[in-house]
This record gives C-alpha cells, sequence and structure tokens, in this order.
C-alpha cells in the first residue's frame, strides 16, 4: 500500500492554490497517493478555537501577504489574480464528487486555475459547470451532488473529520504522523518523504 499525503485546502485560500501546484509532483516522486481534502477555513478557525479576523481585514497584514503570494507565483511562473468572490462551499463540495470519481486532481487543479488563476467569480453556476467540464466530469452529475443532501452531508462529515484530527487552516499537509502547514512548508514535506523511503 503507497503511502498517503493528505492535502487539506479551501478554494477560497491563494496558498492552497500555490502549494497545489507543486504538491503532486512532489507526491509522484515520493511514490505517494495524494488525497484532496476540502475544508472551510473559517468554521477551520473557529473549531480550533481562533476566533480572530480574517487576513483580509487586517490591513497591514493583508499588504505584507499580497507581496508574498506575488512573490511566490512569480517563483512558480504561475498566474494570481484575486477571484471575483469568495463564494467556493460548492466548489468545495463539488471535490468529493470529483474524488469518487478518480477525478480529484485533474478538478482541483482546473478549480483553482479558474479561481485563483483567472480570478473569475465561484458564484457562476456556468464556471462551476465549465471546470467539470474541463476536468472530464459531467457538469450535472458534479451540480446535482453538490445540491443534494447526500453531497451536503459527505462534505460536513469530510469537515468535521478533519477538525477531529486537528486541522486548523490551509493549506495543511498530514504525512504518517508528521503535519506540514502553508505552501512555504513545501520543502520539509519533500524533505521528511526523502528521508523516509
Amino acid at each position: 500500500m503507497s503511502r498517503k499525503i493528505d492535502f487539506y485546502f479551501d478554494f477560497i485560500s491563494p496558498f492552497s492554490y500555490l502549494a497545489q501546484l507543486k504538491l503532486p509532483e512532489i507526491a509522484r516522486k515520493a511514490g505517494c497517493e495524494l488525497e484532496y481534502w476540502p475544508i472551510d477555513i473559517p468554521e477551520a478557525k473557529i473549531a480550533a478555537g481562533n476566533y480572530g479576523p480574517s487576513n483580509r481585514e487586517v490591513v497591514p497584514k493583508i499588504k505584507v501577504m499580497m507581496a508574498d503570494l506575488n512573490r511566490w507565483a512569480h517563483k512558480y511562473d504561475a498566474p494570481l489574480r484575486f477571484p471575483a468572490s469568495f463564494a467556493c462551499k460548492d466548489w468545495n463540495c463539488a471535490t468529493l464528487y470529483a474524488r469518487e470519481q478518480g477525478k480529484a486532481e485533474a478538478y482541483v487543479a482546473a478549480a483553482y486555475n479558474l479561481i485563483w488563476g483567472q480570478g473569475i467569480d465561484p458564484s457562476d453556476r456556468g464556471e462551476l459547470r465549465a471546470c467539470a467540464t474541463e476536468a472530464g466530469l459531467d457538469p450535472e452529475a458534479l451540480t446535482a451532488f453538490v445540491d443534494s443532501s447526500l453531497g451536503q452531508n459527505e462534505y460536513r462529515k469530510a469537515r468535521s473529520l478533519a477538525y477531529q484530527r486537528g486541522v486548523f487552516g490551509a493549506p495543511l499537509m498530514f504525512v504518517d504522523d508528521q503535519i506540514f502547514w502553508g505552501n512555504d512548508r513545501l520543502d520539509f514535506l519533500q524533505e521528511y518523504l526523502s528521508q523516509q523511503k
């Protein structure tokens, strides 16, 4: 059985966008299976006892964060555009449908490219359907899953299990008993994986 990297993310997270650009190749090189798990960052923070404001509400922090994001995007030679809205919960939920269809990597990459690469409005259902098509998924089946009680219950269960495991933000990667938080911890993740072969 191959080792797993559990990747916890939320499509509202630009640092998760950056991390997912590199994680598939990191996983392949290490012979690991990459598992995609959507969370809800504001909910995760509260579950962990963090009741502080979001980064967007702290003006000095957002200025530095924007500079960091642009530096990382330049380093990765990746586009970076803030989305027209942060209405990403349906996109998060749809990840579970993509997982069931064996298309999680393709879906997450396509979704992040649209949301943070192109800056689309995630509240536009047409964009979600286009993303499904790009990832090789049936757009009507994907949106039906998101709108169903089954889909919403699966998303709720996935979030609950994540918070029970200690997930407090994103991007967050679990391997064995190790936790790596943030795009800037990918080097540590790679180092750990290389030492465990």
